[in-house]
């Protein structure tokens, strides 16, 4: 597989093209290439600041604190009480804040990139390429809502808030809440507890449970899942490299997608873990099987640019060439997965056979969601069914019901309940038109429903269901014997597609009577000319 020179290191792993708004990232000068601090990896450490992220967190936090006192001309005490070390914390994280608001027309400035018409906003993200900035295609009226969303996200992104509160816990300032997960307590209050505890229903609301978690619903969802499987105890993680790599993977996502973002991954996430409570299933799954389902939901597609394979590859897009036009972006999810895997050192105390088999195995998951491959996978579920062959007890088997229930997962939106449903089939229809829009701009072919002014919803939503959707779920349904969740989720499925037909039977009929009903001026005065155009319309 080639290697793009300064895009991807020799490793697989992507190489860092921000990590701030405004600020150097450069190779860490002090560190000799056999510092012990590079970790398995032996790449060198990334500084931010002149501050090494190569280190812990506790330690990060102290040099960021004493930073920031410096800055602020305010007095180095190591000897304060934790009393007083607490108040002072939410002081400085307050002027923080205050500090950043009064900066955030700066730092949004310093993250334009003048590149003619198209004014591509810069986000600071670890991606492997430049980012195909959709919201370009913004009228100007529009252009207040996108500089708010960008100073909300620069405000969240550049908190200290977080770093301040997990360095109460690992010095030992941890408040006594049974069954917690204290790195994330400040998640874990309120409603968000609440929905947590009835995860595992089919009509969970992730569009609620992302907002209250203030947009952290990945994180939160994948820390508590793992808890709830024992998997941190399991495999022996380290707790804040398992936040520190489920943060990596829920900022790769772009936020700007209206559907391929980190909140459809948390959705997907939890629709993996209903069907791996699956009676059929639940019962064989290892703890290793349990792993990497729910990794693989979380990162099926990180870092996805919003647009699909074949516009990548007639913009001749360096990830097409990269992959030679075949599963261009699932491959490039895997890439970036292990990137993080290994950046983040989350499975670095694991022997390197069972690590590398890990990345495997999830490059397996992760390649399954290629839509194209589709029949592929549906014709070999459908003839194990038929020949009754599928052995739960062999891992070769077991993976594979691990592939059709991450494909189940990652199209289980019209099995949703209808105001769920609805909104991820809008959400994705308006990434379709974006993406029709930036072809139209700049003269390429329209792809297949992307035209907003011929493809509408209600006809794309049937189409997905029809060809896609229903024949997968009926062999799902076949497998699990007819479960309480399969027969709820054909139910809702049935019941969408009914009211999504209902609805381009009236757009379609409300259309013909306005052409009908209001023709021009001077088709009224001819021969019934306004009445011939309404009957040619379908």
């Amino acid at each position: 597989m080639p290697v793009l020179e300064g895009l991807w290191g020799p490793d697989l792993r992507m190489r860092d093209s921000g990590l701030g708004v405004g600020v150097e990232v450069r190779v860490c000068p002090e560190e000799t290439p056999r510092s012990p601090v590079w970790g398995p990896l032996r790449m060198p450490p990334v500084t931010c600041g002149g501050l090494s992220l190569a280190l812990e967190l506790p330690a990060l936090i102290r040099q960021l604190r004493a930073a920031w006192r410096a800055r602020r001309g305010g007095p180095l005490d190591p000897e304060r009480s934790p009393t007083s070390t607490w108040v002072a914390e939410e002081e400085e994280v307050e002027e923080m804040k205050h500090d950043l608001e009064e900066k955030s027309p700066h730092l949004e400035a310093d993250g334009k990139l003048n590149t003619g018409h198209a004014g591509v906003l810069l986000v600071e993200r670890r991606g492997s390429y430049p980012l195909i900035d959709l919201r370009i295609l913004r009228t100007s009226a529009q252009q207040g809502e996108v500089e708010s969303g960008t100073r909300r996200k620069v405000k969240r992104l550049l908190s200290f808030q977080r770093y301040c509160h997990a360095s109460r816990l690992l010095r030992g300032l941890v408040p006594h809440t049974p069954g917690s997960l204290h790195l994330l307590d400040d998640d874990y209050l309120g409603q968000a507890a609440h929905m947590l505890s009835k995860v595992g229903t089919w009509n969970f609301d992730i569009f609620l449970f992302d907002r209250l978690t203030n947009g952290n619903s990945l994180v939160t969802l994948m820390c508590h899942l793992f808890n709830v499987y024992g998997l941190i105890h399991h495999f022996e993680l380290d707790m804040v490299k398992l936040h520190r790599f489920l943060g990596m993977v829920q900022e790769d996502y772009h936020s700007q997608n209206p559907y391929h973002n980190a909140v459809h991954a948390a959705d997907v996430t939890q629709a993996m873990y209903c069907y791996l409570k699956e009676p059929k299933l639940a019962e064989q799954l290892s703890p290793l099987d349990v792993f990497l389902g729910l990794m693989a939901a979380a990162a099926h597609d990180v870092d996805h640019p919003g647009v699909n394979q074949p516009f990548l590859i007639k913009t001749r897009h360096h990830l097409a060439s990269l992959y030679q036009n075949t599963s261009v972006l699932e491959s490039h999810h895997w890439r970036s997965t292990v990137g993080m895997l290994r950046e983040s050192g989350l499975l670095s105390h694991l022997p390197a056979d069972m690590s590398q088999d890990i990345e495997q195995q999830l490059g397996s998951l992760i390649l399954a969601t290629d839509i194209s491959r589709q029949n592929e996978f549906l014709s070999t579920f459908r003839e194990h069914l038929d020949n009754q062959d599928l052995d739960l007890q062999l891992t070769s088997h077991r993976h594979f019901i691990l592939q059709i229930a991450l494909k189940c997962a990652d199209v289980c939106n019209p099995c949703r309940v209808w105001e769920l449903s609805k909104q991820w089939s809008e959400r994705v229809c308006e990434e379709f038109y974006r993406q029709g829009d930036l072809e139209k701009k700049f003269d390429l072919e329209i792809s297949p429903l992307c035209d907003q002014q011929a493809d509408s919803v209600p006809a794309i939503q049937i189409g997905f269901i029809s060809y896609i959707v229903e024949p997968l779920f009926e062999e799902w349904h076949r497998f699990t014997e007819s479960s309480l969740l399969s027969q709820t989720m054909m139910g809702h499925l049935h019941r969408n597609k009914a009211r999504w037909s209902r609805l381009r039977y009236a757009r379609t009929h409300s259309d013909s009577h306005s052409h009908a009903e209001e023709p021009e001026p001077e088709e009224a005065e001819g021969e019934g000319g306004g009445r011939e155009d309404g009957e040619d319309i379908p």
